[in-house]
């Protein structure tokens, strides 16, 4: 409606002028009009009111049609966009959107349905944690419960190693509850987190020391390679320490025999730490659920491995703190490596 008012009255305003000067062109190029120029002027007019009657008719109609069409094929995808939000919130995450002719709707779509998997996703994994949730506090929490009532009915006696266990099954518990408290901490962003320049070498050198004298005569050999020069590291040395403690701590858990070594080297302005072992290893499908929570490799003795089945959940979460990244490959049967790098100073 702007365009064809505009287009009228632009029209309306400018056409008689320049009519009439083109008359005035004729005549002084020898034509005689004086006598029809006003019969001229006014058939022009009426022409003119004609034909712009019927243009913006037409005009109007096909703009109309054209802007209805162009409408709905807008609306079209944002109101479906609207449905499937309202399903969003009555729990039914796997809802898409179809791809779009337009380009721009496209790219929302694409952004809508990427945020869609990523809800299911959370939505999935929140189901996931509270069922293993659920499945870890169950085993002591029932073993806690058994001896209490045995005790309470006098059918046992209770004795040092009935106090031992419950103390056990108790630890159990709190150290489950302080690694779901961390990880949360961490994967929200609120662990404190102190990077400076340290040097990783001695770390590495204690920690190989301290986890050697566990170690069994038949047990496997803890090594480390690095050489002590290495250049220091933007990093927290708790956190550091925590993750290098939970990685070496899982490689002797499953290395029988053999050995496990911590490597150090730099490469590509980084420092990369790596603990390898040959322990039972980890199969091919279960590789890459290795960093998630309550994912153990040992199914057989998830109950009393001495592991909360997050530390490896926790110590990704820590790496990426600091700028790092962590990987993890395996070969069943053959053992371990686990690595992670650390920016330099």
């Amino acid at each position: 409606m702007v365009g064809i008012s505009s287009l009228v009255i632009i029209s309306k305003v400018s056409s008689r002028p320049y009519f009439v000067q083109h008359l005035e062109q004729l005549e002084g190029s020898g034509f005689r009009l004086r006598y029809v120029r006003t019969y001229l002027v006014k058939g022009f007019e009426t022409s003119w009111n004609r034909s712009t009657f019927w243009a913006a008719i037409v005009g109007t109609t096909a703009a109309g049609g054209l802007s209805y069409w162009v409408a709905r094929r807008i609306t079209k995808p944002l109101t479906l966009m609207e449905q499937i939000t309202k399903e969003f919130a009555a729990g039914q995450l796997d809802q898409r959107l179809p791809i779009s002719e337009i380009p721009e709707l496209n790219q929302l779509g694409v952004s809508f349905n990427r945020m869609a998997a990523g809800l299911e996703g959370v939505e999935q994994r929140r189901r996931e944690l509270i069922g293993d949730l659920t499945h870890e506090l169950r085993t002591p929490l029932t073993i806690v419960r058994g001896y209490l009532e045995e005790l309470a009915e006098g059918r046992i006696e209770a004795s040092p190693d009935i106090y031992v266990q419950l103390t056990k099954e108790t630890k159990r518990l709190e150290r489950l509850v302080n690694d779901l408290q961390e990880l949360s901490q961490a994967e929200a962003g609120y662990l404190p987190i102190h990077v400076q320049p340290i040097q990783l070498y001695p770390i590495l050198k204690s920690l190989v020391h301290k986890f050697a004298d566990q170690l069994m005569e038949d047990g496997p050999a803890l090594q480390l390679e690095g050489s002590p020069d290495l250049p220091a590291v933007l990093a927290d040395v708790d956190r550091t320490e925590q993750v290098l403690v939970n990685l070496i701590g899982n490689a002797m858990r499953y290395t029988q025999t053999g050995f496990i070594k911590v490597r150090a080297w730099t490469e590509k302005g980084k420092l990369w730490i790596a603990v390898m072992d040959t322990g039972q290893g980890i199969s091919a499908e279960d590789l890459p659920h290795v960093f998630e929570r309550f994912w153990r490799g040992d199914r057989s003795r998830s109950r009393h491995s001495g592991g909360s089945g997050v530390g490896l959940a926790i110590s990704k979460r820590l790496v990426e703190l600091q700028g790092g990244e962590i990987f993890a490959e395996s070969q069943f049967g053959k053992g371990s490596t686990f690595r992670f790098c650390l920016p330099l100073a």
